[in-house]
């Protein structure tokens, strides 16, 4: 069994500066990450600041611009400036999937991510916000606000075959593969799939790498189904995605987040295919096991710096609760509590049964 030795947020920045992605990376415990995934350092960011700074500084990390999952999460937790623009602090390292958050924060004691719940595994810790831990029973009974729908975006009129695919991912059988990847269905009285031997052709279906795993399983059985249809999925964001479904270059467009209004005017409609919480995840090393909403909003805004700020423990600090654990519903709290909108669309379940 080899040693693992935790990285520091000041030696993961020194290694990664000057490499192009993540070439070079390996030793850091970011092997295994290639093709289009990167971690991208903040270009102000350089050895001798990060000299200045205290050890238990927090090791923000942020989605791309063009990830559903930043957009559903800055929305969610208003990390917003006074015009209501994206204002994660230009000191977090951009990562653009879903795989390079989950192995930058295993790498890194003082880091922290936000990641879809469905790809939550036992390498990173899972925080709880305002005092709820994320899972399908929290989100189903609204007590964790920190949920998004996964939508599909399709043009008015699609082909047999993309119909008969969206149409089994809405069945029992698409939703049961909802179900067992850890993500809330839309339809737990959906009737079974049912077979149809002339229905043949290809799907393309493209965007959200928080959607892309579970879109492949659903793909997969689908295709045991229906042989003579050929489903792929390519993986990019909810941007992308659903840009490619506007310009007809996939049939379905994934994101992990509500349309926006000059998207949806331009001739595509949402369906929503499960609802999905965003995981808040640190280091299993970190002592925080909790926040509060108006905390991670602190974090994300860069406002708050570091660990001992948020009730975590640096180096001569005691053990204790952290101030996560122990404070009640924030203000952010109650911005979240009526749950995801965006661009005049309804909450979540309003999109479960609109999307339809």
């Amino acid at each position: 069994m080899g040693i693992h030795t935790p990285l520091t947020r000041r030696g993961f920045l020194r290694a990664a500066a000057g490499v192009s992605g993540l070439v070079g990376l390996s030793g850091l415990g970011l092997a295994g990450l290639t093709g289009c995934a990167s971690i991208q350092q903040p270009s102000h960011v350089d050895n001798a600041s990060l000299a200045d700074k205290p050890e238990d500084t927090i090791f923000v990390i942020a989605r791309e611009e063009g990830s559903g999952t930043r957009g559903a999460f800055t929305e969610l937790l208003d990390i917003r400036d006074s015009d209501g623009e994206d204002a994660t602090t230009p000191d977090a390292v951009v990562s653009d999937s879903t795989a390079t958050v989950i192995t930058a924060v295993t790498a890194n004691p003082e880091a922290i991510g936000y990641i879809s719940l469905g790809s939550l595994d036992d390498t990173v810790k899972a925080l709880k916000i305002d005092g709820v831990a994320p899972s399908v029973k929290s989100i189903r009974d609204n007590t964790y606000k920190v949920a998004r729908p996964f939508n599909v975006a399709v043009k008015h009129e699609m082909s047999a075959a993309a119909a008969d695919f969206l149409a089994y991912i809405l069945s029992a059988d698409g939703q049961q593969i909802v179900s067992d990847g850890g993500y809330l269905t839309v339809d737990n009285v959906a009737d079974t799939f049912a077979a149809s031997a002339d229905v043949e052709g290809s799907v393309t279906v493209a965007g959200s790498t928080s959607i892309t795993p579970l879109m492949q399983q659903i793909a997969a059985a689908y295709m045991q189904v229906r042989p003579q249809v050929a489903v792929s999925v390519r993986q990019s964001d909810s941007t992308s995605g659903i840009q490619s479904a506007i310009d007809g270059t996939c049939d379905l467009g994934m994101a992990s987040r509500s349309l926006k209004e000059d998207e949806l005017s331009q001739g595509v409609t949402p369906t929503t295919i499960a609802v999905d919480g965003i995981a808040v995840i640190v280091n299993k090393d970190n002592a925080v096991d909790g926040l509060t909403s108006r905390q991670v909003r602190s974090i994300y805004l860069g406002e708050a710096k570091t660990w001992s700020e948020v009730g975590g423990q640096s180096e001569g600090q005691s053990e204790g609760q952290s101030e996560g654990q122990s404070e009640g519903q924030s203000e952010a709290g109650g911005l979240i509590a009526g749950g995801l909108t965006a661009s005049g669309q309804s909450g979540i379940a309003g999109q479960a049964g609109a999307g339809r």
